[in-house]
């Protein structure tokens, strides 16, 4: 059981949380409670989550050394000897079977396919040596939150607005240049790359892309297509608040005392849970419910 424990904290369930971008794609399109699509978003989900576990696998492997002097890193299960090196990468391949595997029942697009290999061997350079090079290491990261929604897009052959691929790439910028900035005060022997970072260039490129990120997603809110769907009426922009209320609140937790990493970020913060809770209900509510009585 504790073997298990072991190789279920290695594969990093938690993070799975940001696998559910695939369902942003579902969710926006209003194509949520049609049941194919729903079975084959969450098979998507699956599979992006288990070709994500390979890469932190792999990650850990190769950082195993530096992870050991990392205040939180020293625990994992490879750094902490109770995952042998070998028993992780027999696990890291049993996952990429498995994943491979389901996108072949979901997708007969060649696209699908790229952009689940692509993840992988961008990831993997960046394990190799990618994630030394300032910028670019934020790039891959952010990059990789844009290809959940594109994986998810492509296996429904759903178009998905350019607006909101635009506003999931600003927040994924804010969200690795958030996480560096709190790595340099927190852990910075623990990264080669934060020794070419400062504070003061972090900071103000943070707060650019989280601008921007509110400002596409009003853009979203107002996208035609969007209005069109109300009868002319946009009740998308009552959520723009809302959206505004959470940023601040990601803001002022990572002003404090906190690694940066987004989903320990969220998942130790009730209020922002509630305030994304009620964010999720509404939309339902909007792209739903609302348009039962309108039409």
């Amino acid at each position: 059981m504790k073997k298990l424990k072991n190789y279920l904290k290695l594969i990093r369930i938690k993070h799975y949380l940001k696998n559910l971008l695939v369902f942003a794609p579902l969710l926006f399109s209003g194509n949520l409670f049609e049941s194919n699509n729903l079975i084959n978003t969450i098979l998507a989900f699956i599979s992006f989550s288990f070709i994500a576990s390979v890469v932190y696998v792999i990650n850990d492997i190769r950082d195993v050394e530096k992870d050991r002097l990392h205040p939180i890193k020293k625990n994992r299960p490879i750094a902490s000897g109770s995952v042998s090196k070998t028993e992780g990468i027999v696990l890291a391949v049993i996952l990429f079977i498995i994943s491979v595997s389901i996108n072949i029942f979901i997708s007969t697009s060649p696209l699908s396919y790229v952009i689940l290999l692509g993840y992988l061997f961008m990831n993997i350079a960046y394990s190799f040596g990618l994630k030394n090079i300032p910028i670019i290491d934020i790039l891959i990261l952010s990059i990789g939150f844009l290809l959940r929604v594109f994986y998810g897009a492509v296996i429904l052959n759903i178009n998905v607005s350019n607006w909101l691929y635009l506003t999931i790439l600003a927040i994924s910028f804010y969200l690795g240049l958030g996480k560096r900035r709190n790595e340099i005060d927190r852990s910075k022997d623990s990264r080669k790359v934060l020794e070419q970072y400062n504070r003061a260039f972090l900071d103000k490129n943070m707060y650019m892309c989280l601008s921007l990120t509110i400002m596409f997603y009003s853009l979203w809110c107002v996208d035609p297509i969007n209005t069109s769907r109300f009868s002319g009426i946009n009740y998308l922009l009552i959520t723009v608040p809302l959206v505004i209320l959470i940023c601040m609140k990601y803001s002022l937790d990572i002003e404090g005392d906190s690694f940066g990493d987004p989903v320990d970020v969220v998942l130790s913060d009730k209020i922002m849970l509630a305030l994304i809770a009620i964010y999720g209900i509404l939309m339902l509510l909007i792209l739903y419910v609302l348009p039962i009585f309108i039409n």
